[in-house]
This record gives C-alpha cells, sequence and structure tokens, in this order.
C-alpha cells in the first residue's frame, strides 16, 4: 500500500478533518478575543462553519462538499444516537405531565413553522414564481426547528422530487435561523434587561467546566479505566447502535421493496433521510434492555456514562454544524432569494411572537428564561438555546434548561406524524393542500394538549 501523499484516499479525508479542526480552534479565539462576536453569542461551530464556507466559495480552501455532506449526515445520527443511550433522571409524578407539555410546545412550534413556510411557497407558486416547488416551505420547519443536519436530509430528498437547489436552500434556511437565534435573541435579552424585567444574577466568577464526582460518575458504574478506557466503551456503544440502526433501515427499506416496490420508492428515502430519529428510537430500546438486565442481575454494572455521552454528543453536533454551513452551494440559491428572505424574516418573526405568547401560558414563574432557551433551540438549535439561557440564568436555577432536554425527548414521540407530512407534501400539488390541512389539525390537537394536560389535576 502506498503512504505517501500520492494516495489521495488515504490522506484527503484527513486533511480535510484538519482543515474543520483548525477553523474550530480560530473561530474560538475569535470568539473569546473579539469583543463585538462575544457579545452576540454566536456558537463557535456557527462561526467557523460560516468562516469555512466563505474560504471555500472564495476559493481559499479546496472541500470535498460531499465529504462534507457525509459527516453532516452522519454526525446528526450519531449525536442523538448518544444523547437516547444517556441514563434519563428519574421524573417524579408532578413533572410528567410537564415533560408532556415541553414536547408539545417543541413539535408545535415546528408545525407553526411549516404553515409559515408553506403558507409563503404556496403563494409565491400561485404569483410570481409558477415554477417554485411549492411543498419547500417546510424547510423552513427543518432549518429553524431541527437545524442543518435535518435541514439537509430532507433538501436532499426534495431534491429527488424536482425541488432544484433545495438541500442548499434548506442548509441556506437552517444558517438564517443561527444568526436570527443569536443577534435577535441577544438584541431582546437586552431590551428586557434595561426594562427590568430579569433577574441576572450573573456571578463575577463562573468556572468553566467545572465537574463534580457525582456529575460525571453514577453508582455502580464501571470504572473510568479497567481493561477498557471508560471513553471507549461509550464510543463503542454510540458505534453499534448506529451498526443496527443500518440494518434496521435496510430491513425495514427491503420489507417495503418486497411488499411493494411503489410504496418503497416513496418512503426509502425517506427513512434513510430520518435516520437519526430511527437511530434514537434503536438507542432508547438498546438503554432498555440494559436496564432491565441491570434490574435483574444478570448485568452487575452500569456501562453508559452520562457526561462522557453527552461530550460526544456535543462533539458531534458541532461537526454537524461546522459541516453544514460549509456545504451550502451559494449558486444554487439562484433565483431563491426572494423565498429564502421571505422565508427567514416570517420564521424569526412568528417564532418569536410563538413561543412569548406559549411562554406566558406554560411556564408563567420562569417566563424569560423558558422563552429564551426556547426561542435558541427553535430557531438555532439546543446548544444556542443554553448559551442564551446562560445569561439570565447562568447556574440554570430554573427547569427551562432541564425542559430542553426532557421535551426533545418527547418530541421525538410528538414528532413522528411529521415523517408522513414531509413524503407526503413532495408527491403532488393535491398533496401540499392536504399536508397543509393536517399540519393545521396537528397543531390544534398540540395546543389542546398543552392546555389541558395536567391542568385539572393542579387545580
Amino acid at each position: 500500500m502506498d503512504f505517501s501523499n500520492a494516495n489521495v484516499a488515504l490522506w484527503q479525508p484527513i486533511v480535510q478533518i484538519g482543515i474543520i479542526a483548525g477553523l474550530l480552534l480560530g473561530a474560538n479565539i475569535i470568539r473569546r478575543k473579539i469583543g463585538v462576536i462575544k457579545k452576540s453569542l454566536i456558537p463557535t461551530a456557527v462561526l467557523a462553519g460560516f468562516i469555512l464556507l466563505i474560504v471555500r466559495t472564495a476559493g481559499v480552501i479546496k472541500m470535498n462538499t460531499n465529504f462534507l455532506e457525509t459527516l453532516t449526515y452522519h454526525a446528526l445520527a450519531l449525536g442523538f444516537i448518544a444523547l437516547s443511550l444517556r441514563v434519563p433522571e428519574k421524573v417524579q409524578e408532578s413533572g410528567k405531565g410537564l415533560v408532556v407539555k415541553n414536547g408539545a410546545l417543541i413539535v408545535s412550534t415546528y408545525l407553526v413553522q411549516a404553515i409559515i413556510g408553506l403558507g409563503i411557497s404556496i403563494g409565491l407558486a400561485y404569483t410570481f414564481m409558477p415554477d417554485f416547488f411549492k411543498a419547500s416551505g417546510i424547510l423552513l420547519a427543518m432549518g429553524y426547528g431541527q437545524g442543518p443536519g435535518q435541514a439537509n436530509n430532507v433538501g436532499v430528498t426534495y431534491e429527488g422530487f424536482g425541488f432544484i437547489g433545495g438541500q442548499s436552500f434548506g442548509l441556506a434556511i437552517a444558517a438564517a435561523g443561527y444568526l436570527c437565534a443569536c443577534l435577535i435573541g441577544v438584541v431582546y435579552l437586552n431590551i428586557c434587561n434595561r426594562k427590568g424585567k430579569l433577574n441576572r444574577n450573573t456571578p463575577d466568577t463562573i468556572i468553566s467546566g467545572s465537574v463534580t464526582v457525582e456529575e460525571f460518575q453514577d453508582e455502580n458504574e464501571i470504572p473510568i479505566a479497567e481493561s477498557v478506557d471508560k471513553l471507549s466503551v461509550q464510543a463503542a456503544l454510540i458505534v453499534l447502535v448506529y451498526l443496527i440502526t443500518y440494518l434496521v433501515t435496510w430491513g425495514l427499506c427491503s420489507l417495503l421493496d418486497f411488499i411493494s416496490p411503489a410504496l418503497a420508492g416513496a418512503v426509502s428515502s425517506l427513512l434513510w433521510g430520518f435516520n437519526f430519529i430511527i437511530g434514537s428510537l434503536v438507542a432508547i430500546f438498546f438503554r432498555s434492555v440494559m436496564s432491565g438486565l441491570r434490574k435483574t442481575n444478570i448485568m452487575k454494572r452500569q456501562y453508559q456514562n452520562n457526561y462522557l455521552l453527552s461530550r460526544i454528543s456535543g462533539l458531534a453536533f458541532d461537526v454537524m454544524i461546522i459541516c453544514g454551513i460549509a456545504s451550502i452551494e451559494i449558486n444554487d440559491l439562484k433565483g431563491l432569494w426572494v423565498p429564502f428572505i421571505l422565508m427567514s424574516v416570517s420564521g424569526g418573526v412568528v417564532t418569536f411572537a410563538y413561543l412569548k405568547f406559549m411562554c406566558k401560558k406554560i411556564y408563567p414563574k420562569y417566563e424569560y428564561e423558558a422563552f429564551f432557551s426556547m426561542f435558541g433551540m427553535l430557531t438555532g438549535t439546543i446548544s444556542s438555546g443554553v448559551l442564551l439561557l446562560r445569561e439570565i440564568d447562568p447556574h440554570f436555577k430554573t427547569p427551562a434548561s432541564n425542559n430542553l432536554i426532557t421535551g426533545s425527548s418527547m418530541g421525538i414521540i410528538f414528532g413522528a406524524p411529521i415523517l408522513l407530512m414531509v413524503s407526503l407534501a413532495a408527491k403532488s400539488t393535491l398533496m401540499v393542500f392536504v399536508t397543509f390541512g393536517l399540519v393545521v389539525l396537528y397543531l390544534a390537537i398540540l395546543l389542546f394538549i398543552m392546555f389541558k394536560v395536567g391542568n385539572k389535576k393542579n387545580k
């Protein structure tokens, strides 16, 4: 085997990953040293993604876009699998209703964004842009609500249905969502602070990244390093679950192809595109099996470590964000700037107004903490939600931070019907209108759940 630089297949992935790593570290230095950027609270990974997008588009650095898209696709699934493998904290009976509301609020925001997006895409298709892909409005919910990974996957799927530039359009929406989360979120935070609406108990000194033994090591866990390192065990569990996810998805697609080739052709691409949800479900099942084995004393120790699994998911999501933004093809957006601007602006305004109203109703005791965390997450990712929250609740004394985690887990269940809607909308013009109706109906159901669950018991 040739180990020299002439072997492109051997060295190109390392070179590409090295560039990504270098830009991540460089973006971190820029964010820490330049006051304006630091005050904007823009996540380091987002900044690195935009820098890489600019230098790649300008031809300063050559990057393989297929490699960037591959990293975006796999990192999304690996990150969710790592989160889903974590051993959940016990939820008290009084808090179960709130967990349901958290998930319903998150998914209902997706639906509100989908309604706005579809309204714009349908309106443009019947007025100024008759050739515009009518189902493209759903990408607003994917980009703002779920981030670049899912915007990338659905965009690729829609390109197969005839939406030229769908992948770059979805990724551009996701990038605009990050800017919305950071810029609008910070501006409104400062407005609220000047009006005296916030209790910002920010200490003079915050020990960044400090971890107690209790946070790192659960009771009866495997040791940090024995015959195998604890980090190696976490990585092995994640990769094993991802392998099972691949086999399950492949098996489902093969079964559908055997039952109905036409159905398989319509659904298979969607299953592969939403592999992170299948991976999450497989991880939850895997976690439940391990928990059952411990309860029956067949397995003596706990193998998952929540702290390390969270760090691995953080790494995966950082890679996903950088590669997702950097893989945007600016040229593909030619002719799509009008819907992009309309959806980006409308999506930010409506998401802001909807969450402002809902958080006041659902979380009256910590309205602002809940709003900033949810707004940051539902226009960016969970990391941007946490960044905004830390400005007013640095020690996470309110339940707002926990709501993001429990809500995201419950959101996987509530979000399952959206998979069908995404696929259905791309079929035909009639199906776009049917999907619009289903989105409105499902939103009404979730609103009913949020306003009724637990209210009678609390009274």
